[in-house]
């Protein structure tokens, strides 16, 4: 497993804690990195990712929300709503490039979901970048 691969693992489930309590993201990071061990560089792109995904919530989930037929955000599953979040906060705000995005999005969707939410993500997110390039 790439360090890149295991730094969004661990900024999604520090997403889903957020998700959960939405408690302070410094409170989340301090607690989380008390039990997960990381090369720095691992920890500190996690964090990158984790905070970005938290700052920017609001815009991923009214795209979201655009772009995901007959789906309201609330019906989403918190770990598939959050894999959303980090898909389109490394899409839109730190230019991963697409096809990078999205398929670390949906192994994250493999390994954390159930077997439909890869195809579901996968529609969802192509949505997005269709309408972002047209």
């Amino acid at each position: 497993m790439t360090l890149r691969r295991k730094s969004r693992e661990f900024a999604l489930q520090m997403l889903f804690q957020w998700d959960m309590g939405q408690q302070k993201t410094a409170q989340i990071e301090k607690t989380f990195w008390r039990s997960a061990r990381a090369a720095d560089s691992t920890r500190k792109f996690a964090n990158q990712l984790f905070e970005g995904a938290v700052t920017h919530a609001e815009a991923s989930d009214k795209l979201v929300q655009r772009h995901a037929k007959n789906w309201r955000l609330e019906r989403l599953a918190t770990i598939d709503r959050n894999i959303l979040r980090l898909a389109i906060y490394e899409l839109h705000w730190l230019a991963t490039p697409p096809k990078v995005a999205l398929n670390e999005a949906l192994e994250l969707a493999k390994k954390f979901s159930s077997t439909e939410a890869p195809a579901f993500l996968n529609g969802v997110l192509d949505a997005i970048l269709k309408a972002r390039e047209g």
